[in-house]
């Protein structure tokens, strides 16, 4: 039989909302509640075992057993340790002896589809070991000294970003904690260290830890497309606009393109309000804020840089969050430059960053404003985004 521990003790002292993050609310249920109602959907019968934080033990024991309704038999809440491997071991000596093959989840990452379970539970009892979930390691790694300076770029071909559950065969599980003689930051770490192997299975963009304020917020807004009605929640708009005033001392990008000849526009990146106000609008329909709330103006990293850096890594934020963009209008109102020559390789430049097709449209004001007096331009992004997930 499978046992299913959900660590949920931890304080959630980043999110910044004055309770233990299990406890924390995302769209009117629990962070807790939303692992709980995946582990209690498994089609294999689980042995559960909530960790909880110890001051608050009695009301997350509630909480759980109104989850697991008529299944509270196969519930247990026991109240964690000090760090987090204490809390696990804790939950290990509160299994049943007839579980054989069991999962260590963190009830942070509440999201996580009842099929990542099934897999690694499926894996541990083919290979006999350990299994990690695991996503490719999309981002450019460094690695910096304790001043912060780079020493190096690291090959991230070979590495991976690992999730919960972790799944183990039961008795080497219990036999590696009993010998762990220091701490390891997650189950696999430690299980490795006892001789065991461990290999990876594919893990789920959904996934995701809460951790952030940021991440709550996306958690919210993944909520809310499982909870209206679907047919109503197919399709999302969203709606993004950027103005940025001339700046005759800087280089002009727009669309992605550089314009030779062109003044530029003022802004801490490359002042790109095509690309800028295209970020606004996905994010936008995808309830996932702004672009200041992704990429904040006092982080030095985005000085300077280039339109294209933004959008993939919105691009990125969008599909992680379930969302397919179906595509992207772009209406420029400005005195110059001069858009019609170049206004396919924009739409081409754009559509291949975005993964769908982008219009690009400009027109002018007829002297009005300060983009009829040639002050500077403003941008006006929609885009369509489907529900993937």
């Amino acid at each position: 039989m499978i046992g299913v521990i959900i660590v949920a003790a931890g304080s959630g002292s980043r999110l910044g909302q004055g309770r233990p993050k299990a406890l924390v609310p995302v769209a009117g249920r629990s962070i807790l509640e939303h692992a709980l109602r995946t582990v209690f959907s498994l089609p294999e019968a689980a042995r559960v075992v909530v960790v909880a934080p110890a001051d608050d033990l009695e009301a997350t024991a509630g909480l759980c057993r109104a989850v697991a309704g008529v299944a509270a038999g196969h519930l247990t809440v026991v109240p964690g340790g000090a760090t987090r491997q204490d809390s696990v071991q804790a939950g290990l000596a509160a299994l049943a002896a007839d579980v054989d093959v069991v999962m260590v989840h963190d009830a942070a990452r509440a999201f996580t589809p009842a099929a990542q379970f099934e897999l690694v539970a499926s894996a541990v009892r083919a290979t006999g070991g350990g299994v990690v979930p695991a996503l490719a390691v999309s981002d450019t790694i460094k690695q910096t000294d304790e001043a912060g300076r780079v020493l190096r770029t690291v090959d991230r071909s070979a590495l991976v970003a690992v999730q919960t559950p972790q799944g183990f065969p039961r008795a080497a599980l219990d036999a590696a904690y009993a010998a762990a003689a220091r701490e390891h930051t997650d189950d696999a770490a430690l299980f490795a260290e006892a001789g065991h192997p461990v290999t990876t299975v594919a893990g789920d963009a959904l996934a995701f830890k809460i951790t952030t304020p940021w991440d709550l917020r996306r958690a919210e807004s993944l909520e809310r497309i499982e909870t209206v009605e679907p047919a109503r929640t197919r399709i999302r708009s969203g709606i993004g606009i950027d103005v940025h005033g001339f700046d005759v001392d800087a280089e002009l990008w727009l669309g992605g393109l550089f314009w030779p000849g062109e003044p530029g526009l003022s802004g801490h990146s490359d002042g790109d309000a095509v690309a800028h106000s295209v970020c606004d609008a996905l994010l936008s329909a995808a309830g996932l804020g702004d672009i200041g709330g992704l990429f904040g103006t006092d982080d030095e990293r985005f000085a300077g840089a280039h339109g294209d850096v933004f959008l993939r890594e919105t691009v990125r934020v969008v599909a992680a969050a379930g969302f397919e963009i179906v595509n992207v209008a772009v209406q420029i109102v400005a005195r110059r430059p001069k858009l019609s020559p170049r206004r396919i390789e924009i739409e081409e430049f754009l559509g291949g960053l975005v993964g769908a097709p982008v219009s690009v449209s400009a027109t002018t004001t007829d002297g009005l404003g300060f983009t009829g007096r040639g002050d500077g331009i403003a941008v006006v992004s929609t885009a369509l985004l489907e529900v993937s997930r």
